[in-house]
């Protein structure tokens, strides 16, 4: 037995509670700072994997070749059937009823390893024979005064939805009335006078079909299943020289004639070389 003075003696009291606190203090390591907080909220989990779904989409839509009628929806106008075809070779063509001239022409864009081109096609309003002009090369940018815009889903817009680094933010989306498929609404991150696409609602079946897209310009829905496609596409027409079709409609003649063809930049502007 130690006396009540040994050292070995338990101790007890104040010394006892301060000891432990003391070794603990002088053997342990500081603990470690801590992390600065996050510049920005954590970014949810299913918008990414809305971006990454919308991306493998649009890039099996790059892939698929195909003949598919569409059918475009504009408040305040008659319903109207588009007609898009991939081919094998990787050239297209649109088109598009009322796609010129205010609504008073219709047209055909296409872009073949030639160039890109825009056709006028006979209508009530110009029963003259289809004739194409070139308008630039194959990959060229339409300027806004020639671009009817319905075309852009099923080409160059498809690439913007596979980059990543377009600054787009994408979520799920209910499909648009009468259409079918996955669909994402696409908006964007930046302000810019030219942003890479319309906002809006693009779909896709899951082999890469586009079947809907609801942007500026209307909405477009799958009329009929897809058909197989051709080796290449077909221009509507022979190449000629003159001026393309714009957009808006030409000028009204006071004296109730019909508007010149000058005034007009119809096709017949071309006429045969």
């Amino acid at each position: 037995m130690y006396p009540a003075h040994h050292p070995a003696r338990r101790l007890t009291g104040p010394l006892a509670l301060a000891l432990p606190v003391l070794f603990a203090g002088c053997s342990a390591d500081p603990p470690p700072e801590p992390s600065p907080p996050p510049s920005s909220a954590p970014r949810p989990a299913g918008l990414d994997a809305a971006r990454d779904e919308l991306a493998a989409l649009a890039a099996a839509a790059q892939d698929r070749h195909l003949i598919a009628r569409y059918t475009l929806r504009v408040d305040g106008t008659a319903d109207r059937s588009i007609a898009f075809t991939s081919a094998n070779d990787g050239s297209w063509r649109v088109d598009v009823p009322g796609g010129a001239l205010g609504g008073a022409a219709d047209i055909s864009l296409a872009a073949t390893p030639d160039g890109l081109f825009q056709c006028a096609l006979p209508s009530a309003t110009r029963p003259e024979p289809a004739s194409c002009v070139r308008v630039g090369e194959r990959d060229d940018t339409l300027p806004r005064r020639l671009d009817p815009r319905v075309q852009h889903p099923f080409t160059d817009w498809l690439e913007v939805l596979t980059d990543r680094r377009a600054p787009l933010s994408v979520s799920p989306a209910m499909a648009p009335t009468g259409a079918t498929g996955s669909c994402y609404s696409v908006e964007t991150t930046a302000a810019s006078i030219n942003p890479p696409l319309d906002v809006g609602i693009y779909c896709f079946d899951t082999d890469g079909t586009p079947t809907a897209a609801r942007a500026a310009f209307g909405t477009l829905t799958l009329a009929a299943p897809p058909e197989p496609a051709p080796a290449t596409v077909q221009l509507a027409g022979p190449v000629v020289e003159g001026e393309p079709l714009g957009m808006t409609a030409p000028p009204v003649d006071p004296s109730g004639t019909a508007p010149s063809a000058e005034a007009g930049g119809t096709a017949q502007d071309a006429g045969t070389p």
